[in-house]
């Protein structure tokens, strides 16, 4: 199974699920028409609740992720990546922007806060 829960990760459980799933497609773990486990079988996996699966499986059909169908189980859609990195870059200027709000609330420069990002660009 490629979907690993920690209890020391913030995030809800079923939350982990899909975030690891929509990291499977992305890097192609996951192919396009690939059958998913069902919802079931990666409950008693995973020893969490088949309503927690239910959830993760839902929120990825409505973000387009996976298709089910009746009677056949859960699909891996076609993704359009460049969409996908579009959505990636709001969210990420999303959450810059609430680092550059906490930085401004404790006085620190944005230039600190480039200057960081460029230091984690060297790490890479």
């Amino acid at each position: 199974m490629f979907v690993t829960l920690s209890n020391t990760n913030p995030d809800p459980l079923y939350k982990q699920v899909k975030d690891q799933i929509v990291q499977a497609i992305v890097t192609g773990e996951l192919k396009e028409d690939e059958l998913l486990p069902s919802i079931r079988t990666m409950a008693n996996e995973l020893k969490i609740s088949v309503i927690t699966v239910k959830r993760a499986y839902a929120d990825l059909e409505s973000e387009g992720y996976i298709v089910t169908r009746p009677g056949l189980g859960s699909f891996v859609t076609s993704i359009n990546k460049d969409n996908l990195r579009d959505e990636k870059l709001k969210e990420i200027r999303e959450r810059l922007k609430e680092i550059a709000d906490e930085a401004r609330r404790y006085y620190i420069e944005i230039d600190d806060v480039i200057k960081m990002l460029k230091e984690i660009k060297e790490e890479f």
